[in-house]
This record gives C-alpha cells, structure tokens and sequence, in this order.
C-alpha cells in the first residue's frame, strides 16, 4: 500500500466524518454549545457544495491521491455520488434525503436554541 492509498484511505474517511458532522453536528452542539458555530460552517458549507456547486477540497485531494496511487479516478459527480447515492439509497431519494438531512439540522438547532434559553447563564459546557 502507498502513501497516496493511505491518503485517499484518510481522506475518504475525514469525508464520512464531516458528513456525519454536517447532520448531527447540531445535537453535538446541545451538549457543547460553543460548538454551534463550528457546525453552522459545516451545513453552510454543505448547502453551498449542493446549491452553488462550490469545490470541496476533500474531493479534489481524494481525486489528486488516486491518481498518484494509480487508483481509477472519482467520478465527475463526486464523493456523495460515488460512496452514497446508489449505495446507501437509490438515486431518486436524492430532494427526500436532502430535505431529511435540513430537517435534522433544523431541529437540532431547535433544540440549542431551547436548551440555551432554559440553562442558566453560568452552567458547564458554554
């Protein structure tokens, strides 16, 4: 195994973790408020990659790995099509899964925001 395999090895994995993060990166924030702004980066960058088609840097090192690994490329579609969509829901569930994903993070921003107005001012974790 190269160095570049391991790359993309990491790189695929760090990719998993910020999606993950992206979705229930909110609920983190309940336990650790100072967290929020951390995860409200994360979605915006998340709504951005899906609405404006911005670059996400993980799939351009995971595609500049592969390449040096001698591994065959990403597809053009990217990271979320190549390892999600097709493989943990078919192709069609892309609005659905995209709306269940918004309503998760709204709701666990709903959640932050309740648990900060009912905490007292000097509790842990703020």
């Amino acid at each position: 195994m190269t160095v570049y395999s391991v790359l993309v090895a990491l790189t695929v994995a760090v990719h998993f973790g910020f999606i993950a993060y992206l979705v229930l990166g909110g609920f983190v924030a309940c336990r650790w408020p100072r967290t929020i702004a951390l995860h409200v980066t994360a979605v915006l960058w998340g709504l951005g990659s899906v609405a404006l088609d911005l670059p996400c840097p993980l799939t351009g090192l995971e595609r500049w790995a592969r390449a040096r690994a001698g591994m065959p490329p990403l597809p053009s579609a990217g990271f979320i099509a190549h390892y999600i969509t097709g493989v943990l829901y078919p192709a069609s569930w892309v609005p659905g899964v995209q709306a269940a994903v918004f309503a998760v993070v709204l709701a666990s921003w709903v959640l932050v925001i309740r648990r900060r107005r009912s905490s007292p001012a000097g509790s842990p974790g703020r």
